[in-house]
């Protein structure tokens, strides 16, 4: 349930695609220069001129030799800029407040801006970015309090559930649940904040999917999702043993969970919360 995390992102790849590496989501935020470049799009004569000013930045080199192939491939492109693009929310490649173009994120990613502009879009409705006419997109600056009101909401919802499935899900269905505990261990010994955060909902997912509610899933994810989003003035990272004893929250609440012990579920859960 983290907020801010270290200078890395992973974006997840659809199915025959290769990754988006760390180096490839690392997105400087943009000077506002006088001059003023826009997107130019392919029509009869050159005419048709659309997009995000880019305030005369150079141009970032793509992280692909010439004639290699691209960092993005067509099939799915939109789906891996989206995740390339919310781990480097995660991270805090995207800081607060600042303003993104697409075609600039387009450069750096090695695509053109239409799908960085529909990926951006789709955070816009989610709340994490939000639209600035003719020049791009501005991270959406957040303050603890709206943190602790997303940690309040989830702890109205997911105590109750759990303390539910405490009593009616036998202790063999928590032991198949092992091994996305270890592996959020995993991640946070990394020190990799976006993968961590991966993993960590992973895990919230597949508890609260014991439940059969896929409604609840979807709303509940959303919201750990935004509780993941950095602060304003935040620091960028956390240290990585702050990361392994949340990690190590997860194996206990599977402890609690399959001994039935309703007090210390509740507990952990809202201390989890809380800790975020």
């Amino acid at each position: 349930m983290e907020q801010a995390g270290p200078r890395s992102a992973h974006g997840s790849a659809g199915a025959g695609t290769p990754d988006i590496r760390t180096e490839a989501v690392r997105v400087p935020a943009q000077p506002q220069a006088a001059g003023v470049d826009r997107e130019r799009h392919a029509a009869p004569g050159g005419a048709g001129v659309r997009g995000e000013h880019t305030h005369s930045e150079a141009p970032i080199p793509r992280p692909r030799a010439e004639g290699a192939r691209p960092v993005v491939q067509r099939a799915s492109v939109r789906g891996q800029i989206l995740d390339a693009l919310r781990a480097a929310l995660v991270a805090g490649e995207l800081a607060p407040g600042e303003v993104y173009s697409a075609p600039v994120l387009g450069e750096r990613f090695g695509v053109s801006a239409t799908p960085v502009r529909e990926a951006m879009q789709q955070l816009a409705l989610e709340g994490a970015v939000e639209v600035v006419p003719n020049r791009g997109f501005r991270v959406v600056e957040r303050g603890t309090r709206e943190l602790a009101e997303l940690a309040e909401i989830r702890a109205l919802i997911e105590v109750p559930v759990m303390l539910r499935l405490a009593r009616t899900v036998p202790a063999a269905r928590w032991a198949e649940l092992r091994p996305l505990a270890d592996a959020t261990v995993r991640a946070a010994a990394l020190g990799c904040r976006a993968t961590y955060a991966e993993s960590d909902r992973a895990f919230h997912r597949a508890v609260l999917a014991l439940a059969g509610n896929s409604q609840l899933v979807r709303f509940a994810d959303d919201l750990h999702r935004r509780a993941q989003w950095p602060l304003v003035g935040a620091p960028a990272t956390r240290g990585r043993a702050d990361l392994v004893a949340d990690a190590a929250e997860h194996t206990a609440l599977l402890d609690a969970l399959a001994a039935q012990d309703l007090p210390v579920v509740q507990s952990l859960v809202r201390e989890h919360f809380a800790g975020a």
